[in-house]
């Protein structure tokens, strides 16, 4: 058989190649795809309480970064106050962090005339914003597991039904 006259087979390396590249994404993956931790920081609420992500290990948190000349934030924060009051007897923590750029008396004032019944901090210095990945987008909300791992990211207004079921499974796990 000449070469002119051997089928052609040169679709079996971009195949192979193709094949090993995915396997060793998929062990990547698999290997090197464990939730990351939260950072350790601590929020200072606008009532001056210092709160440690270490002191909320054993609980499921969510962080919320949010700022009140955020359009999204706003439409999306009565849902966040009815799935906090719908899951914080079974253990939930809340904090709502407003972003560096957003003013403290436009926080305050929001969270009073609104009655957040959650946790509100200010990230002043925008350091807290840095240590979760450098949040710039808001809403950014982060669900964050007994063990202090990070078990979701949600950029933009989540979705509740899952949400809700995400909080349903890591509250009724031990």
């Amino acid at each position: 058989m000449t070469a002119s006259s051997a089928p052609s087979r040169s679709w079996i390396k971009p195949a192979a190649i193709g094949a090993v590249v995915l396997a060793i994404a998929g062990i990547g993956t698999a290997a090197f795809g464990h939730q990351p931790s939260a950072p350790d920081v601590t929020f200072i609420s606008i009532a001056g309480q210092k709160i440690n992500t270490q002191d909320l290990r054993g609980k499921v948190v969510m962080v919320n970064f949010w700022a009140t000349s955020c359009t999204t934030c706003m439409h999306e924060m009565p849902q966040m106050v009815e799935t906090y009051n719908k899951f914080k007897d079974q253990g939930l923590q809340f904090v709502a962090v407003a972003m560096n750029y957003d003013r403290p008396d436009y926080v305050l004032n929001y969270t009073q005339t609104r009655k957040l019944p959650f946790t509100v901090a200010l990230d002043s210095g925008g350091d807290l914003a840095k240590q979760f990945g450098n949040v710039e987008m808001t809403p950014t909300t982060f669900v964050i597991g007994k063990d202090g791992k990070i078990l979701k990211r949600y950029l933009g207004e989540p979705d509740f039904a899952s949400l809700h079921a995400l909080l349903q499974k890591s509250l009724s796990t031990g």
